[in-house]
């Protein structure tokens, strides 16, 4: 009996023991906060009635508030009343989006489109399509080093290096001029190897703000072409920077014409307002139907391991909206509203600091394009927007003009200036 007991005993206390020391998942250490939606968490936590959440890339109206668009209220009641259901969506997305969004980035003159060499998923939002798009280079482009720019979109090194892929940066903003550094861009293209993936930003550069020319353009599509390179667009904007969808495409719609293949990611976020839709694209130009047709399968296969298949709900609302003369002439018209916003915004901010700091050059807030305004502060200089001021925004400097207020920009000026003197 007694050694019965004994053996209880001993279970019981490795049991204990076990129970002591913890989790399986004890080592695993705790993550950053992500470095633009942890400005938002931090801003939540803010309770001073002068705070300013100035770091997501959100559009907001002049009263702060989130904006559903018309077109998009439309879209979902005709929706409704045609009683959809919610069946899966093939794994490369809705027909009909599909269609849509090759459109939209090409045009409807396309000849890759006509000649069938484009392949096409929707994914989920810019992110997704991206991370598709990583997983196929490493698979398919094995030790093909992957080329971002200086600086960049804070979650495209997250997107590569999860996928395993190296990356390495260009230069791309001079902090002494607030503007391109054209020269370092193009030094550092032509160095990378023969073959590298050079990641380009189709319009509205985040953070930056600060787009190449049309001219420009020309010169980085003869690098790359003579190159090998292999571009990957992140067309996160069209339509939203300018007001103007064939503007805001003009990049990627150049490097077709000139017979240059290329990846683009596409996203409905901004410019249709579908934030929590996910819905977008990923995109393969190239110059064989029998490649594309090859590409589109292995592709499908890609996305059916990580999520099966896409949502339809969003990709339906943009399929609405752009098949629709009618209701894509007003999804033009809310765009130009809301881009004409911004840069408005933008020149108020530009007068409030030539007021409180005329020696300084302030030109580069209404230089820049798209939502964002690359402001050149330091880390400490931002530090002190937030600490003194309330003012959240990213440690690099970006301010996202798309929720600021007309009637904030005086405050903001404000704490910019004091920030630029005293930092």
């Amino acid at each position: 009996m007694s050694r019965t007991l004994s053996a209880r005993t001993s279970r019981y206390v490795r049991a204990c023991a076990t129970s002591v020391r913890g989790s399986r998942m004890q080592d695993v250490p705790q993550a950053p906060p992500d470095p633009i939606l942890g400005v938002t968490e931090a801003f939540r936590k803010d309770d001073s009635a002068d705070k300013l959440n100035l770091g997501v890339g959100a559009y907001r109206t002049e009263e702060g508030k989130p904006m559903v668009l018309r077109v998009v209220r439309k879209a979902e009641q005709q929706m409704l009343e045609k009683n959809l259901n919610k069946e899966y969506l093939p794994i490369q997305g809705l027909a009909d989006f599909c269609n849509c969004t090759v459109e939209l980035l090409l045009g409807n003159n396309s000849k890759a489109v006509q000649e069938k060499r484009v392949s096409t998923v929707q994914s989920l939002s810019g992110t997704g399509s991206l991370r598709v798009g990583a997983a196929f280079i490493e698979k398919f482009l094995p030790g093909t080093t992957i080329y971002l720019s200086d600086p960049t979109w804070g979650n495209h090194k997250n997107i590569f290096a999860d996928a395993g892929l190296e990356w390495k940066t260009y230069r791309y903003f001079d902090p002494k001029t607030i503007g391109l550094d054209f020269a370092g861009m193009m030094e550092d293209i032509q160095s990378a190897p023969d073959g590298s993936v050079i990641v380009l930003h189709g319009c509205a550069h985040n953070p930056t703000g600060i787009d190449p020319t049309m001219e420009q353009w020309t010169q980085i599509a003869d690098l790359v072409e003579k190159k090998g390179h292999l571009p990957f667009f992140d067309v996160a904007y069209q339509g939203f920077a300018t007001g103007d969808l064939d503007k805001d495409a003009a990049a990627p719609r150049f490097f077709e014409e000139r017979g240059i293949e290329f990846m683009c990611a596409q996203s409905y976020s901004k410019n249709l307002g579908l934030y929590a839709e996910r819905v977008g694209a990923l995109n393969l130009v190239l110059n064989s139907s029998e490649a594309a047709t090859r590409s589109l399968s292995q592709l499908k296969r890609i996305a059916r391991a990580i999520y099966s298949n896409p949502p339809v709900h969003g990709a339906s609302i943009v399929a609405e909206v752009m098949s629709s003369p009618e209701m894509f002439g007003e999804w033009k018209a809310e765009m130009q509203e809301m881009s004409g916003r911004i840069m408005q915004v933008r020149s108020y901010l530009f007068e409030e600091l030539k007021k409180r700091m005329p020696e300084k050059d302030w030109s580069f807030v209404v230089n820049q394009i798209g939502m964002f305004s690359f402001t050149g502060l330091s880390p400490a200089q931002v530090e002190n927007m937030t600490n003194k001021w309330h003012v959240y925004m990213t440690k690099d400097g970006r301010i996202s003009l798309a929720g600021l207020s007309i009637s904030k920009c005086g405050y903001l000026a404000d704490a910019i200036v004091d920030s630029f003197k005293n930092h």
